[in-house]
């Protein structure tokens, strides 16, 4: 099912005829970028579908009018090094910490975006979930649990794009971020 507001941002981008358009403002007040997941909202299959092309799962949260919400897409996302490296790595599922739509949970709970984000202690925006490389046994832990890494709030682009580098080694294996952080300089 693909939702009215990734359809949007879908033909916004075509018109303009750019594979890597600017990130679209689209009718329920969130920008969307063109490279984000298009989905069924079944998080278990799309963490699959992202482990079969060898990419990481995250599930990115946004709020209509959030201001540090625009600034990941208008300063981070818009940097062509930063988008390049997490489109290369990453499938981000966007989802609105107070939406409608149905998402199906890796436990096969059914919850609107709200609920859901209720379930995980989603609190900010933007946020960011980063989950493990495949589905098995998700469903049997708690939801905190099925978490490998979580960014709250706003990062510096540098940063945030060390945050994604620190997922992708899976440096969350290893130490903290800060640690991480440390090491790259």
């Amino acid at each position: 099912m693909i939702s009215r507001r990734t359809l949007l941002a879908r033909s916004a981008g075509l018109a303009a005829g750019l594979a890597a358009a600017a990130p679209v403002l689209t009718d329920d007040g969130l920008y969307s970028e063109p490279w984000f997941l298009e989905s069924f909202l079944i998080l278990a299959e799309d963490l699959e579908a992202a482990a079969a092309k060898g990419k990481r799962f995250a599930v990115m949260w946004e709020l209509k009018g959030c201001p540090f919400c625009r600034d990941t897409h208008l300063v981070n996302f818009a940097d062509p090094a930063i988008a390049g490296f997490i489109k290369d790595r990453f499938e981000i599922l966007q989802l609105n910490i107070l939406g409608g739509r149905e998402v199906v949970d890796f436990d096969g709970e059914r919850l609107s975006e709200k609920g859901m984000a209720a379930k995980y202690r989603v609190r900010g925006t933007p946020t960011v979930q980063f989950f493990p490389d495949a589905s098995a046994g998700l469903e049997s832990r708690a939801p905190a649990e099925r978490e490998v890494f979580r960014m709250q709030g706003y990062l510096q682009p540098k940063d945030f794009r060390t945050m994604f580098a620190f997922v992708a080694d899976k440096g969350y294996e290893r130490g903290t971020l800060g640690d991480y952080l440390k090491a790259q300089g």
